[in-house]
């Protein structure tokens, strides 16, 4: 019995390996090829869409797919799974969808980016006939992270130039394009730089950044943006970076003693200035009796040179005048001293 097992085994294992011979030769572009898209760490799907119009049981037939290499992902021999034949990279990794005819291939991984091929054939008395064959192409996505700004060096009170970068992780396939967008209340402005990039040898995911320098307006509110285009119309956006307006540094308020001392200070110059007026104008005024006594130096000198005095009544001399006054100025002192 046991050897009847091994002899049908080895049987099937022939049968099977005749298959991928015959259908090794059969060209991918021989039916249409549908295109599926997976994610990086989760499932694809590749379909076989067989009509079965006539009605044929699994036990009736044997299925298989093999990748763009001919190395077998899954198969499926009169109703019942071969594992043995399945290449070692793909075991544990597969499902099979009997009502859709699709086979899942789990966590999807980078290289499996490629073209699958699915086979169907009918098992007959006179051998196994291929009555279905399709060709899909798997296009593996990972999801970059949002882009994430960071500041380098933020604008100082001298300079309104600033300093940032950019960065996104994780993603694939390697993006078009990574800029950054400044939006103020009056313009917009787009600043590109050259995308410095990095890809993991093991998973083949996509690490990638900027940096970039720009001047910015003070004077008014500033929004950022970091822009990740991975297509033509998919871009991926941060999250706004926001920047206020400077707000005018007011002046430092003056101490009250400052008002103080201003008011001293002006006073003091005021008071100093009629100070000297007044007494630069009374020494241009000298008081009587300095005339008197100059009139009458004059006089001792004039009687000197003369030989004789003659004696008259002056006309309301300088002299007279003096003499009044001294003589007035004696009365009223000797009135004083009586009283």
């Amino acid at each position: 019995m046991g050897t009847c097992d091994s002899t049908m085994g080895l049987r099937n294992t022939l049968i099977v390996m005749a298959l991928l011979l015959s259908v090794s030769t059969v060209p991918f572009s021989g039916a249409a090829s549908l295109k599926s898209h997976a994610f990086f760490n989760e499932t694809g799907e590749l379909p076989c869409y067989f009509p079965n119009t006539q009605n044929l049981s699994l036990d009736e037939l044997v299925i298989f797919w093999q990748d763009q290499n001919k190395l077998v992902l899954y198969e499926l021999f009169k109703g019942q799974e071969k594992p043995n034949n399945v290449h070692p990279k793909y075991i544990g990794r597969t499902s099979f969808d009997q009502d859709s005819w699709t086979l899942r291939l789990h966590n999807v991984q980078i290289k499996d980016t490629g073209s699958y091929q699915c086979f169907i054939h009918h098992r007959r008395s006179q051998g196994l006939v291929s009555i279905h064959q399709m060709s899909s192409d798997l296009i593996v996505l990972a999801n970059f992270s949002q882009p994430e700004i960071s500041l380098i060096a933020n604008q100082t009170e001298k300079s309104n130039i600033i300093n940032l970068t950019c960065s996104s992780t994780q993603g694939y396939p390697e993006p078009q394009r990574m800029y950054v967008h400044l939006n103020t209340t009056n313009s917009t402005s787009t600043y590109d730089a050259v995308m410095k990039k990095s890809q993991n040898n093991i998973t083949e995911l996509y690490n990638v950044s900027i940096s970039v320098s720009f001047p910015i307006p003070p004077e008014t509110n500033v929004t950022i943006f970091c822009a990740l285009q991975l297509e033509p119309t998919k871009i991926i956006l941060s999250q706004p970076y926001n920047i206020d307006a400077k707000s005018p540094v007011p002046s430092p308020p003056v101490p009250d003693h400052i008002f103080w001392i201003a008011a001293l200070l002006v006073t003091v110059v005021v008071c100093g200035t009629v100070f000297l007026t007044l007494k630069k104008r009374k020494k241009k005024q000298p008081g009587p009796s300095n005339e008197c006594e100059i009139i009458k130096v004059e006089e001792k000198e004039s009687e000197q040179t003369e030989k004789r005095v003659e004696l008259q009544e002056p006309e309301r001399s300088d002299e007279v005048q003096c003499d009044v006054n001294i003589s007035k100025t004696a009365s009223d002192n000797k009135s004083a001293t009586d009283f």
